[in-house]
């Protein structure tokens, strides 16, 4: 087979690098491969048995069209201060523009109009003085919330959009490998378990997104493609009544707090917080689960969540960061027998593993129904852990409750985009023809700043 542009992956990344072209006028052939399925054919049995059924060759809540973007809560940070190290490669002021930019794209396509974050400016130097006193930092970015069942229907409309302009897509497909001719990227290797193609391209966009970071390592480590490890994120889900939330919940959405408490000095952030949102579990390779979040528009639960995630680095002599999240997880996983665990803060702080009883008893309600109540403390590393506690002790001088003993901490919850992959401000590689973007290639966390990336790569191809 042969086309102009092959992109690998149809993440946030890859479709606005599509969606780009289209808007500039190009009119060179693209090509997009996926591993999961188109986004109408993608759908998650849990919704029906509440049990994760641990789908096979592959989770459809991490993978098919829009990635995990099409069953995420669909939050779209507006800011340079969130989504990753893009703006460093850049340049702040190109970012922000680029970010204004794809933020009409998704506006186009159906996204809300309203604006998280912004309305009450004397609220957020509150919640800011009470940050500062308990020694947090407040990054109070702009949000656009499309909502879970509203993503799946605006990344529908950007997969329509794609195949009415003459972009080919190709579902089942899962990329091998890379095909080099010396320093030059011509293709790549692709197979559907039962055939194997040969895909000829004058460029290449791998954008394989977090789930395909461990796979873009391992290409870079074969073909001798510049690339550093960098962070990894290790913590955990964090579980309370709306009514702790409440203040926050109006006046942000999503209070984005950074800390590095006590001893380590470790950076601890919060991530991804769902008011009224529901506790989910993604299925990655190896049979590795995970936990997340999402928050619907219309469906809303008792409780908010949010990721706490300490980031870790390695350098010398262990630089596998990505090795070292996946056997945090396995552990995890091991105790929870295949399941994410659960366990109250109180029991935790106690030195004591939490019983289904005591879930029952609770204020707080978990809302994923099949997780395991159990001890995370005998999976989570001490370092973590210890960050993770003193963190959600600075959390409740912000938010009053927050460490409460009903508090609920869920396991693991890891982000795997340490790889980073070197290249230059026109997101050229050291090897012609190939490009890396998105949450694999290290620059990008996060829908918006993956999107813009896709949109920047468009406008190089074009």
């Amino acid at each position: 087979m042969k086309t102009d542009v092959l992109i690998i992956g149809a993440g946030p990344a890859g479709i606005f690098t599509a969606i780009e072209m289209i808007k500039k006028g190009s009119k060179r052939k693209i090509l997009i491969v996926e591993k999961g399925a188109a986004i109408e054919n993608r759908s998650c049995p849990k919704a029906k048995t509440d049990k994760c059924l641990n789908c096979k060759p592959y989770c459809h809540i991490t993978t098919g069209f829009s990635g995990a973007g099409a069953f995420s809560d669909g939050k779209l940070s507006l800011s340079t201060d969130v989504g990753g190290d893009l703006p460093n490669l850049i340049g702040e002021d190109a970012a922000q523009q680029t970010i204004n930019y794809t933020d009409e794209i998704y506006l186009e396509f159906g996204a809300d109009t309203h604006i998280e974050g912004i309305s009450n400016p004397d609220e957020v130097k509150e919640i800011r003085k009470r940050a500062i006193k308990a020694g947090l930092k407040l990054v109070d970015c702009p949000i656009r919330h499309m909502g879970t069942e509203k993503a799946h229907s605006i990344y529908y409309s950007i997969e329509q959009y794609l195949l009415k302009n003459g972009v080919e897509m190709m579902f089942g497909y899962e990329c091998t490998n890379i095909k080099l001719d010396g320093d030059c990227c011509k293709g790549a290797f692709v197979t559907n378990g039962k055939e194997s193609l040969e895909i000829d391209a004058e460029q290449t966009v791998v954008a394989t997104g977090r789930r395909g970071a461990e796979w873009l390592e391992k290409i870079c480590t074969e073909h001798n493609i510049s690339h550093e490890p960098g962070t990894v994120d290790i913590g955990v889900r964090v579980e309370v009544r709306n009514e702790i939330m409440e203040k926050v919940n109006e006046v942000l959405y999503e209070s984005k707090l950074i800390g590095h408490p006590a001893p380590w000095k470790n950076k601890v952030r919060t991530f991804c917080q769902n008011p009224g949102g529901f506790v989910s579990q993604e299925n990655y390779d190896n049979n590795l689960a995970v936990v997340n979040g999402h928050s619907y528009k219309e469906l809303k639960s008792d409780n908010t969540n949010l990721a706490i995630l300490c980031s870790h680095n390695f350098s010398t002599p262990f630089n596998q960061p990505i090795a070292y999240a996946q056997k945090v997880g396995e552990l995890s996983n091991m105790l929870g027998a295949g399941h994410i665990l659960v366990q109250r803060f109180g029991d935790i702080l106690e030195g004591k593993r939490t019983w289904p009883k005591e879930l029952a008893e609770s204020n707080v309600k978990p809302t994923l129904k099949d997780a395991v109540a159990g001890d995370i403390t005998a999976a989570m590393p001490y370092r973590a852990m210890m960050n993770i506690i003193n963190f959600i002790k600075a959390m409740d001088e912000v938010v009053p409750g927050f460490a409460s003993t009903e508090t609920l901490l869920y396991a693991p919850e890891l982000k795997f985009y340490s790889n980073r992959v070197k290249m230059d401000k026109d997101l050229n590689t050291d090897i012609k023809g190939l490009h890396c973007l998105g949450d694999s290639s290290g620059w990008t966390r996060g829908l918006m700043m993956a999107s813009v990336m896709g949109v920047l790569m468009g406008r190089k191809l074009v």
